[in-house]
Order: C-alpha cells, then sequence, then structure tokens
C-alpha cells in the first residue's frame, strides 16, 4: 500500500477543521478512476451523490436512481479511496416516512459498499430516520436548503429560504440535525447571510453549494466543476477546465486518424 501524504479524513477530523477554522473540501465521484484521482488530490469528503442519476444516466432528475445503483457506485468509488470520507446519498422513496426501510437502506449502503457515512435530505419531517439510522452507528450528514429530492414539491431549483418563514424553520431544522447527531450538514442554495448564520450557530460543520464564503467547507459536482458538463450553468459554479471541448477535440483527432490511416503507425504495432 502507498504511504499517504494526508492523514486519514474521519467525522471527528472534520469537527476539528471546523474547530480550526480550516475550510473543507469536498467533491462528488462516481466511478472508481475518477474517485482515485480526486482522493490522490487531498479531497476531504467525497459524496456519492443521487446527481449521479443526472451526470452518469442522463436523468433529468435525481428521483430515478435506485439504492442498488447507489450501492454499485458507492463501490466503485471505495476502491479506490485511501484519504477522504466518503459519504453517500440515500436515494428518493428509501428513507422518507418510513424510518425501518431508512434504516434498512443505510445499513445495505454501509455493509455492500463500505462507505463511510450516509446523507438525507430533509429537516423535521426525517426526524425519525435520521435518529434510527444513528442509532445503528451510522454517520449522517443532513442536507437542507435547496433539497433535489423534492423537486416536485418546489416545482423549480430557485434559491431557498429567502422569506423569514421558511429561513427560520432551516435554522430550526439545522439545530434539530445537530442535536440528534448529525456529523455535519450540506446547505443548498440559500442566502449567503443565512448560511452564515446557521453556520456559525451550530456546533458541527456545514458545507455549502450555492450558500456563499460564510460556511465551513464548499462542494460542487465533480462533472460541472471539469467542464465535462455544459448544461448546467448557475451563479455559484466555477469551472476550473473545460474538458467537453477538449476531450471532443482529441476524440475528433483520433477519428482524423484512423480514417487518414495514420493510426496506428508502425512504432504502434507488433
Amino acid at each position: 500500500m502507498k504511504t499517504l501524504n494526508f492523514p486519514r479524513i474521519t467525522t471527528h477530523v472534520l469537527q476539528e477543521m471546523k474547530l480550526k477554522g480550516e475550510k473543507i473540501a469536498m467533491l462528488t465521484a462516481y466511478d472508481f478512476s475518477m474517485a482515485k484521482i480526486i482522493d490522490d488530490s487531498g479531497i476531504d469528503i467525497i459524496l456519492v451523490g443521487d446527481s449521479a442519476a443526472n451526470v452518469m444516466a442522463g436523468h433529468k432528475t435525481t428521483l430515478p436512481i435506485t439504492l442498488n445503483e447507489m450501492i454499485y457506485h458507492a463501490s466503485s468509488v471505495m476502491r479506490a479511496v485511501e484519504r477522504a470520507l466518503v459519504v453517500v446519498d440515500l436515494p428518493f422513496g428509501t428513507y422518507q416516512g418510513n424510518s425501518r426501510e431508512a434504516l434498512n437502506s443505510a445499513i445495505r449502503i454501509m455493509k455492500e459498499s463500505n462507505a463511510n457515512a450516509v446523507k438525507l435530505e430533509g429537516g423535521r419531517e426525517i426526524k425519525d430516520s435520521v435518529d434510527r439510522i444513528l442509532s445503528a452507528g451510522i454517520p449522517v450528514m443532513g442536507h437542507l436548503g435547496l433539497t433535489p429530492q423534492s423537486i416536485n414539491k418546489f416545482g423549480t431549483y430557485v434559491v431557498r429560504a429567502r422569506e423569514e418563514e421558511e429561513a427560520q424553520r432551516l435554522k430550526e431544522d439545522a439545530k434539530l440535525l445537530e442535536e440528534i447527531g448529525c456529523f455535519a450538514l450540506v446547505l443548498e442554495k440559500i442566502p449567503a447571510t443565512l448560511a452564515k448564520e446557521v453556520t456559525e450557530n451550530i456546533k458541527i460543520p456545514t458545507i455549502g453549494i450555492g450558500a456563499g464564503s460564510g460556511v465551513d467547507g464548499q462542494v460542487l459536482v465533480i462533472h460541472d466543476m471539469l467542464g465535462i458538463n455544459h448544461d448546467f450553468s448557475p451563479r455559484f459554479l466555477r469551472r476550473y477546465l473545460d474538458l467537453y471541448e477538449q476531450m471532443k477535440g482529441a476524440v475528433e483527432l483520433y477519428i482524423k486518424d484512423v480514417k487518414s490511416l495514420d493510426f496506428p503507425n508502425e512504432r504502434e504495432q507488433y
């Protein structure tokens, strides 16, 4: 086994990072090769997100992905990871309204993928599910604000909690999830001032996506930040590469070389 350049990340390490004011970096991954690159880069958390439904399978929402599919992606990621904490989304329909099913879903993910934690969307409405999962010793990351699994309820992906009533509910839910034992919270697409207030008023780390800089860390979808996906351009997204154009150019060059008999040349054959 290779020597690690970074310490292994645990929920305890994340708590220490918050206390020290060290920002937490989190990205998604869904397969072995991408997870290996991200882990070797020194990322703190890898999220095996239900966004795999969008970027890997081409669905319009995250709703269609199944528990079996999430376990497949999580298992692929875990074979590559040596440093990062790996968190897996519980997919839609595997925890809402049935805490016993929620526990069974979480146990399957932990046993079959060997992941480190699970993530659930929602606040007080999923309290029983979070409680039951935590009672089995499974770490839980919460997720408040824009919750993509509820897209049919909201009907839009606009910024959440702009109004005082919804903002107050979010603050209460954040405190509730902290009190029942979640080790961290994702805050998605909410006003930066609200995210900063929540972060300052709870002891567990907050990971923002479209929630400003006053949180304890940031998360992006890897396909978005590398520019593999060109169809998604929200304000909060910073593209660090344009792999769509680079990869497309490489494929076009390969096609040209094959058709012109330039590939393979004499050095590239036996």
